[in-house]
């Protein structure tokens, strides 16, 4: 019983020692190393990017006036031409029955019988119908279409979603195939729609006369970006969730604290990207590295 009472003691004695030496520490919490910036102010272009096909929506005939011969003709399918310049010259076969002799029976005929037949408008050569010297022709044959440089337009398929954004009297610019790029103006939509991609058809017409073949294919933009300015930042200080459905930035609030601050952001593009809301004030620090992954307060100490 001694013995018993002896080693109880002991260890009594040992858990008193080791208590008396155990400290309580203080460890100082991690700080992340980060870099910060400051809100700006901008516009990031957001561009709707459709396509178009060109189509002259005018197309002018030209027909022979009398019974003839075509004795001359001035131009080829593809000629951009304009109005009042001269296409054809036909004879007529009371003339060719004469010959050359006609200017020496009376001098004042020396124009009997030549009719010039002139473009009744400005625009480009689409049918070629007659092009060949000496073919005789009849009263009213069709000799070549002209379409008319001034009904130019540009069919734009655009699907129903975007009604509210490409309507009439809206702007766009046309972009050719040789990367030219021509101001154009929406007008009246089609009555018709595409009933199985859903698509209405509109027509773009370029603020300029234009030269062009048909059926040329181009590309048809329509700014689609937020009037103003507005606040943008690095597109790196914005961080989301991996829905991609809520975002934030990390603001510090002061040497070594940053929080959380949801925001809703709107356009952006490689390098940048927009804050519609919440507005931020001039000064205000934003982490552009080290945010990802932070807690809101998070500690942090910022590098340069």
């Amino acid at each position: 019983m001694k013995n018993y009472i002896l080693l109880l003691c002991a260890l009594l004695a040992l858990a008193a020692c080791h208590s008396n030496n155990t400290t309580p520490t203080n460890e100082a919490k991690p700080k992340t190393a980060v870099q910060i910036t400051q809100i700006g102010v901008g516009t990031i272009s957001d561009d709707l990017v459709l396509s178009g096909t060109s189509v002259y929506l005018k197309r002018n005939l030209v027909t022979s006036s009398i019974a003839a011969f075509i004795t001359h003709v001035y131009v080829k399918l593809g000629d951009h031409v304009r109005k009042g310049q001269r296409l054809y010259l036909l004879e007529s076969k009371e003339r060719k029955a004469l010959g050359n002799d006609i200017t020496k029976v009376d001098p004042s005929l020396k124009s009997f019988g030549l009719i010039t037949v002139s473009a009744p408008a400005s625009g480009i050569i689409t049918t070629f119908d007659k092009q060949q010297t000496g073919e005789y022709v009849l009263e009213g044959t069709q000799l070549c279409t002209i379409a008319a440089s001034n009904d130019l337009a540009f069919q734009v398929n655009v699907p129903y979603e975007y009604a509210g954004l490409v309507k009439p009297g809206k702007k766009c610019l046309i972009t050719l195939p040789d990367n030219t790029v021509h101001k154009a103006t929406i007008t009246t939509p089609l009555a018709t729609m595409n009933v199985t991609e859903q698509t209405q058809v509109l027509l773009a017409r370029p603020d300029q006369d234009l030269f062009l073949p048909e059926n040329l294919l181009a590309k048809v933009s329509f700014d689609r970006s937020a009037p103003g300015n507005q606040q943008v930042l690095p597109k790196s200080c914005v961080v989301s969730d991996e829905l991609l459905k809520d975002f934030w930035v990390m603001k510090l609030v002061n040497d070594s604290t940053a929080i959380k601050v949801p925001v809703k952001i709107g356009n952006n593009n490689n390098t940048s990207i927009e804050i519609l809301s919440p507005t931020f004030q001039k000064g205000d620090k934003i982490l552009i590295t080290g945010n990802y992954g932070l807690a809101d307060t998070a500690l942090v100490t910022v590098t340069k």
